[in-house]
């Protein structure tokens, strides 16, 4: 079977009204605005997911939310509960991104309950877990990934009807940002293949796994086609709708 890998890009806080209009005219312009190769994803700021959610209708791109709050209302001034956001359109919520971690005070408790909530709303869960260069460099990777990962998932309920939409992404903290460095793809096919069977032991389960982390024109295609790894989460090589629809045509071919 071909692999479809999710492949989607998160705007941090970038983007005005005008250039999220190019990004989608231009995407939602391209053959990949439907494509069945791949499950393509955008997540605007929370400002522009009614306006990116409107431009890309009728097309297979999913477009999310940057976080939300684990309450459904309250007082909770300046947070977006999921309701609202999939109010607003969006059909995915991305919980847990280590600048919410570093910056912000989120807590893998935190996180859990986000994806809880997450699931409750029918929205898609896209929890993202990682390890520091600390972490790393003290080898301490495969204990933070367990204990990100078993947490993460702890609180949604997988005993219903319905099977709970979740994705992880394995983000290294040392791999991200303006100063990451790319982490080989023998090195993330070896995290990818573990976190995988973290998965089945937690939840008696497979889950789709996405690598985000210095994604790039020059790497994408070695991640992508690695067996365990279900898609791509890109920062700024995507931030441009033609570096996204470059990426998704190289790594379908590469798949087809």
């Amino acid at each position: 079977m071909v692999k479809r890998p999710w492949i989607g890009t998160n705007w941090k806080m970038n983007k005005t009204f005008a250039e999220a209009d190019e990004f989608c005219r231009v995407l939602g312009g391209s053959e990949f605005a439907d494509c069945e190769k791949a499950q393509l994803f955008a997540i605007p700021t929370a400002l522009a997911v009614s306006r990116v959610s409107e431009a890309l209708k009728g097309t297979n791109v999913l477009v999310g939310t940057q976080n939300i709050h684990w309450e459904d209302a309250g007082q909770f001034t300046g947070e977006i509960s999921a309701p609202q956001a999939k109010d607003a359109g969006a059909k995915m919520a991305l919980i847990g991104h280590s600048e919410r971690r570093e910056m912000f005070g989120e807590t893998d408790e935190t996180v859990s309950l986000k994806a809880a909530a997450a699931v409750r709303q029918g929205l898609v869960a896209l929890v993202c877990i990682g390890d520091t260069i600390d972490e790393f460099n003290d080898g301490r990777t495969a204990e933070v990934l367990r204990r990100q990962t078993e947490i993460a998932l702890s609180k949604i309920d997988w005993t219903g009807a319905e099977t709970p939409q979740v994705l992880v992404a394995y983000e290294p903290v040392w791999s991200i940002g303006v100063r990451g460095v790319p982490a080989e793809p023998d090195f993330v096919e070896e995290r990818h293949a573990e976190i995988k069977q973290l998965f089945r032991s937690a939840v008696g389960r497979d889950l789709p796994l996405l690598y985000g982390g210095s994604v790039n024109p020059q790497n994408a295609v070695d991640l992508a086609t690695r067996e365990p790894v279900d898609g791509l989460f890109i920062g700024r090589s995507a931030w441009n709708a033609s570096g996204l629809v470059g990426i998704v045509r190289d790594v379908t071919n590469a798949l087809a």
